[in-house]
């Protein structure tokens, strides 16, 4: 499961209403919530998370907080 998958998981959002809001069809939310490769755009993310009341900020730091800039 993705970062995304676990954040849906997290807070019982239902897909079919995320798809239903942004107009991004159930699988492609599937393949965001469970396959690691998929990559996410900014309009999906943004379209997400206001289709769950949330600041997109908030959702992109959450699914993001594992990325780090690499040493120099």
């Amino acid at each position: 499961m993705t970062d995304l998958g676990l954040f849906l998981s997290k807070r019982s959002v239902n897909k079919a209403e995320i798809s239903r809001k942004t107009g991004i069809s159930k699988s492609r939310i599937t393949q965001l919530s469970n396959n690691s490769t998929t990559k996410l755009t900014v309009e999906e993310l943004y379209k997400i998370a206001l289709s769950i009341n949330i600041n997109p900020c908030d959702l992109l730091q959450d699914i993001c907080k594992d990325i780090t800039l690499p040493i120099q």
